[in-house]
């Protein structure tokens, strides 16, 4: 503040601790400002992941201009940095140059990659082997392309006690996918899906990647002659879902699956069962205590996401086609007025099958922890049946009941059907006519609001 001129401004870069004294500020009128790491961009994903970017008449130093103009400086030799460079090591001892600058004794470091060795081989190694692969060659090989918290914290652990060749796990970075691989013993870790598709050693492949990249992986992989098991949502919009058919149609040999987990609950089963001697229409109510997401999150962008109807109450959607067991004829959606946020966060889905049947699913983002998170109620032919959380299920007519001792939304046995048709052939878990009926179905609802 001393050395500023008068109505000057004064910038903090970086992380610094501050002790300002205001007389210094107020008799010189100063401003005082904390940069942003980067400049303008930085923490803006329309700027930084769509490339989305300010116009120079409004903005004249973004992030790209300033590292553009840094690097200009340096090629020009106007920024000399030499100064800078306390210690120099070879990219393979990378690990001391660590211990340099744990030991606070350097200033800047320096690694050097030898010319036609280590970088090359780095640039060409995108496959690590983490276990022979010798166990399980006679079984049916899996790959996972994704390993974010669903699949390494769902997927992969039910996975891991099947009797099957895990192969190869997949992330951008590879670096998780080594960790999901060491982990889950799986025999190779990679950083490039083209070496699973490529790899005739793999006979399918999981898909558990943010929800924008599903259509094109699903439609790389059944043309690379894989099966397919595809977290949910299958796709995000109408376009992608007829790319998804007419590559499904000309594959028919591979399986595709869908994530609809929810049918397959033992809970869902015994529902279905308690219903095969009930006619006439049914009428379902499927409430779904959905609590509130930040309205920064990733799933609301109808680009990456799809937001929550899409993204989440396809699973609804999906389970009330089951359970009735006919065609959706007709839908609609009618969203909670009055609340800030996203209107998919609070909404009612009506549901109208070809056999006369109705369901209401109420997704719902205001309600309370203390009430149950998923409930489904049926009333059809002097019968109402219900289930609270995938826990426990009563048939209010009998007074039947059906109990599990932990929730279970099914994961495990999807999984299993998936695995029997990759091994055995025959009918898939889920048609494709309804997956792709109750993906068309959830996107049009989306649509709707």
């Amino acid at each position: 503040a001393k050395m500023c001129r008068k109505r000057g401004r004064i910038v903090l870069v970086g992380v610094v601790g501050l002790n300002l004294r205001r007389a210094d500020f107020y008799e010189k009128e100063l401003t005082f400002q904390v940069s942003c790491s980067y400049g303008p961009g930085r923490y803006d994903p329309e700027y930084e992941k769509r490339g989305l970017d300010y116009p120079i008449g409004f903005v004249r130093w973004t992030e790209q201009r300033n590292f553009e103009a840094v690097l200009g400086l340096m090629a020009t030799g106007k920024l000399d940095v030499l100064p800078l460079v306390s210690h120099r090591f070879d990219f393979d001892e990378a690990l001391k140059a660590y211990d340099v600058v744990g030991q606070g004794g350097a200033l800047g470091v320096v690694l050097n990659y030898t010319a036609g060795k280590t970088c090359s081989a780095a640039k060409q190694s995108r496959v690590v082997s983490t276990l022979p692969s010798s166990t399980w060659k006679d079984l049916p090989s899996v790959a996972f392309i994704g390993a974010g918290g669903f699949a390494t914290r769902m997927l992969m652990p039910i996975l891991a006690k099947q009797s099957i060749r895990r192969h190869t796990v997949v992330s951008n970075s590879g670096v998780s996918a080594t960790h999901a691989a060491r982990k889950f013993r799986f025999e190779q870790a990679a950083s490039d899906v083209s070496s699973v598709l490529g790899d005739p050693n793999v006979d399918a492949v999981f898909i558990a990647t943010p929800h924008n990249s599903h259509a094109r992986l699903v439609c790389q992989s059944l043309e690379a002659g894989k099966h397919v098991f595809v977290e949910k949502p299958l796709t995000l919009t109408l376009e992608e879902l007829t790319n998804v058919e007419q590559v499904c149609c000309s594959h028919r040999n591979c399986c595709l699956l869908t994530g609809f987990n929810r049918r397959f609950s033992p809970h869902s089963r015994q529902m279905a069962k308690w219903l095969q001697s009930v006619t006439g229409s049914r009428a379902m109510v499927i409430t779904v205590n959905a609590g509130h997401v930040s309205n920064e999150h990733w799933v609301h962008d109808s680009r990456v996401g799809g937001g929550r109807i899409v993204g989440e109450g396809c699973h609804f959607i999906d389970l009330a086609r089951y359970l009735v067991g006919a065609p959706i004829a007709e839908s609609s959606i009618i969203c909670l007025g009055g609340i800030t946020g996203h209107a998919c966060d609070c909404a009612s889905m009506n549901l109208k099958f070809t056999d006369g049947s109705i369901a209401t699913i109420h997704y719902l983002a205001n309600g309370h922890k203390a009430f149950p998170k998923e409930r489904v109620e049926i009333f059809a032919g002097g019968n109402v049946i219900q289930c609270d959380n995938f826990r426990v299920s009563k048939n209010l007519a009998t007074g039947k009941s059906f109990k599990t001792r932990y929730q279970d939304k099914g994961h495990s046995e999807e999984i299993l059907a998936f695995l029997n048709c990759v091994k055995h052939g025959g009918d898939w878990p889920i048609s494709l006519d309804e997956q792709l009926e109750v993906s068309r179905v959830a996107i049009q609802l989306a649509q709707q609001v």
